[in-house]
């Protein structure tokens, strides 16, 4: 049987596509929209490769077949199969900024709206000109729901498709049979992750952006955080948010949580939340597996 089995789903536009690239480009052999009842046989089929990684997407589309993939997964968990489900989100802003661009209609269009949801109205329709392409959207996400409860979520709300590449490679690199820990620097003013578990929001403390010397630089420069290091209410605010997180996760562990999401946010995402960051992944080194992310830092990393 192999051993690693990646599911890749999500809501339409929010870059399945990008991510099973990604992962082909890992090594991983890639199939798309599988329907979820050809899985166990699939993997039959490559139970000679026993050191071959799959990646599965699936979608939508596969609807009527979801009811029976959660226990599926179970099952292959018991059988020794190291299975992650790996769920792409986005706001739906987002979304409806991407069908708009691509001009491509959503999966579930003509379910919502019974016509192609990007045409303007006519007539007396007021509706607005994507109302049946929202609908589409809400009714996808009240499919999805119980996967998407029994996934990672990743919201590539305000993620380039590089940077999605970059961040899908960091999670299958990641060992799968442990708890993974991930810190995330974010930007209010972009919204907050909404992969995330635990929300800590820093602005109330001191920051460089106004000092002259450090607007410029990242949390993760020797000046910001020799800075940030001399303000007590940041090292209390930081013992306190290492303290919780230490005492609550065996708890998420024992809960069989795959994955953990700590954002950490502040007005830019540059610089007290990206030391925030940086510096609970090196207290927290000792666990099993710590990723690390910074949303806006990577989004101009990436470009």
């Amino acid at each position: 049987m192999t051993r690693e089995v990646v599911l890749v789903t999500g809501i339409s536009g929010s870059g399945k596509s990008v991510a099973l690239h990604a992962l082909e480009d890992a090594g991983f052999f890639c199939v798309d929209n599988l329907p979820p009842q050809l899985l166990r046989d699939f993997l039959s089929l490559n139970s000679r490769h026993a050191d071959s990684r799959v990646a599965i997407a699936v979608d939508v589309r596969s609807a009527g077949s979801l009811p029976h993939l959660l226990p599926l997964l179970d099952q292959l968990r018991a059988e020794g199969v190291a299975v992650r489900s790996i769920f792409l989100d986005a706001s739906t802003d987002a979304l409806v900024r991407r069908f708009s661009e691509t001009r491509r209609p959503h999966q579930l269009t003509k379910d919502a709206a019974g016509s192609d949801a990007l045409a303007p109205p006519t007539g007396d329709d007021q509706r607005s000109p994507h109302r049946g392409l929202i609908d589409a959207i809400e009714l996808e996400r009240e499919l999805l729901a119980d996967l998407r409860g029994a996934s990672i979520v990743v919201d590539t709300s305000q993620l380039r498709p590089a940077q999605l590449r970059l961040w899908m490679r960091d999670m299958v690199g990641a060992e799968p049979s442990t708890l993974t820990l991930i810190f995330e620097s974010f930007a209010f003013k972009h919204g907050v992750p909404l992969d995330a578990d635990y929300v800590f929001d820093v602005r109330m403390l001191p920051n460089p952006h106004y000092i002259r010397e450090l607007r410029p630089l990242t949390g993760r420069d020797a000046e910001v955080v020799a800075y940030l290091e001399e303000q007590p209410d940041a090292m209390e605010m930081l013992a306190q948010i290492e303290a919780f997180m230490r005492r609550w996760l065996p708890a998420l562990a024992d809960d069989q949580r795959s994955y953990v999401t700590v954002a950490i946010g502040c007005t830019g995402g540059q610089h007290r939340s990206v030391y925030f960051v940086e510096t609970l992944a090196r207290r927290f080194a000792d666990h099993a597996g710590t990723l690390v992310r910074h949303r806006e830092i990577d989004a101009r990393e990436a470009t």
